[in-house]
């Protein structure tokens, strides 16, 4: 009889505690015992397993992900989209986007000189900002020259330098020259501008860079045959290309390769990518995640900002 009239009282603290919301002061007031004796009732409530307490991790799948890549990488931030059943790449794209534009609208200083790369991820960041403080003195800079004429204009890189200047109210310089041009002699007179001494100049000063991540699984995608053309496919083979960052080819260990575009390509070098504060890398999907994977192995980014399905691929790559 003593035995129910105690379980009957576990049950009754077990439902103004956790049901409640209860105070343990409470409880006691309400029941006439002293609040010590609340406190073993509840330790006993677990025991018996009245009340079952269970962390659920799925929840918090992304955090652990998140945290393991960082820790594994040695990056200083990982932003990861929480997996979407059903979602398609554009949701995806438009999600990393407000993501990485929330960051950076932390981490911006003034006086930054911010550059950034081309394609659909850096569209999605540019279309998402939405400053809450103004910044002066910020300059944005594109990382690369643009394509031959083919690409669509939302995700050439002087537009998306000059949407992300705009919404700062900062300034920017774009650049007016090819990536690719059709030789090495025509690339250093292009160089020798006083225009491009100024834009190469900045890149020299870079304190953030945004940049997206080609892999040659995807070669045959109208982004990519729009900046490279289909001739130069059987040569990333050959190269063991494994992915690039602002056209500058490297393979699986992070390596740059030297390839035959390498002396006629105007763009960034990965040393002044290295040297800026936050190098941040926007990409997804399981095509790219060997290329991800190296870009992060050979340290080309400290900051990334992709789904958590294609951070958990890296992961598994990792192990694998």
């Amino acid at each position: 009889m003593e035995e129910r009239k105690e379980i009957n009282t576990l049950y009754q603290v077990a439902e103004m505690y956790y049901e409640q919301d209860m105070t343990q002061s409470e409880i006691a007031k309400e029941l006439g015992i002293y609040r010590t004796t609340i406190s073993r009732m509840l330790k006993k409530i677990r025991e018996k397993e009245i009340v079952q307490i269970r962390i659920n991790y799925d929840v918090f799948k992304d955090v652990t992900i998140g945290r393991k890549l960082k820790e594994q990488y040695q990056l200083k931030e990982v932003i990861l989209i929480p997996e979407k059943k059903g979602a398609s790449s554009d949701q995806n794209l438009k999600a990393m986007g407000q993501a990485c534009a929330k960051f950076l609208d932390g981490v911006v200083k003034t006086d930054d000189v911010i550059g950034v790369s081309w394609g659909t991820s850096l569209a999605a960041v540019a279309e998402e900002l939405n400053p809450q403080r103004t910044q002066e003195g910020i300059m944005c800079v594109p990382l690369i020259g643009g394509p031959d004429g083919k690409l669509e204009s939302r995700y050439h890189a002087n537009t998306i330098v000059y949407e992300i200047a705009k919404k700062w109210k900062g300034n920017s310089k774009l650049v007016d020259v090819p990536a690719i041009v059709q030789s090495e002699a025509l690339k250093e007179a292009l160089m020798d501008s006083e225009h491009f001494r100024e834009v190469e100049d900045l890149w020299g000063k870079l304190t953030i860079a945004i940049v997206g991540i080609g892999s040659p699984l995807i070669s045959d995608g109208p982004n990519w045959l729009a900046f490279y053309g289909e001739r130069f496919q059987g040569e990333m083979e050959k190269s063991k290309v494994a992915g690039d960052i602002c056209s500058n080819f490297f393979d699986k260990s992070g390596k740059t390769l030297d390839t035959r575009l390498s002396n006629r390509t105007i763009s960034v070098d990965m040393n002044d990518l290295h040297k800026a504060r936050y190098t941040i890398g926007v990409a997804e999907s399981k095509e790219k995640v060997e290329a991800i994977r190296a870009a992060l192995v050979s340290g080309h980014l400290n900051v990334l900002v992709t789904t958590e399905e294609t951070a958990s691929e890296l992961l598994n790559d990792e192990l694998g």
